[in-house]
């Protein structure tokens, strides 16, 4: 049991890193987090226990602990808002900038399944570019701040 409690924090740990990073509109979903960190330690320790490697084990447990979580719509505002306004404010600016454009930008990602895969296909510039529209009129209506 006690190394499955290191697990499940190791686990916790890898996911609260990614939402932080990639998924601030999950961050703070304790419910979401403990469920799937719950997931995956449990399915690393079947894995184990099934006699499969420490790599496939970690494999396994990781499928379970980021599915769906390939693509981010911060990832995405925040990619234009660097490529593309990038000289309209100071660098430090510029992720509490894509943090703001998040709900802003919301409707725009409402007209695509966003699966995760979706980055690498052509669906991805017609949404990088209304993302772009949609925020550079934001900035023509209200400025910066």
């Amino acid at each position: 049991m006690h190394v499955q409690q290191k697990d499940l924090s190791y686990f916790r740990l890898r996911l609260q890193e990614l939402l932080n990073s990639s998924f601030p509109e999950k961050a703070h979903d304790q419910k979401f987090i403990d469920q799937r960190s719950s997931w995956a330690a449990n399915a690393y320790e079947g894995a184990f226990s099934s006699g499969n490697d420490i790599e496939k084990c970690n494999e396994i447990a990781s499928y379970i602990l980021f599915e769906g979580l390939h693509f981010s719509k911060f990832d995405t505002i925040f990619q234009v808002v660097c490529n593309e306004f990038d000289t309209l404010m100071a660098n430090e600016e510029l992720r509490p900038f894509a943090l703001k454009m998040f709900r802003v930008c919301e409707p725009v990602f409402a007209k695509y399944e966003l699966t995760d895969d979706l980055a690498y296909g052509y669906e991805f510039d017609l949404l990088y570019t209304e993302v772009t529209g949609t925020i550079a009129i934001w900035i023509t209506e209200n400025g910066l701040q």
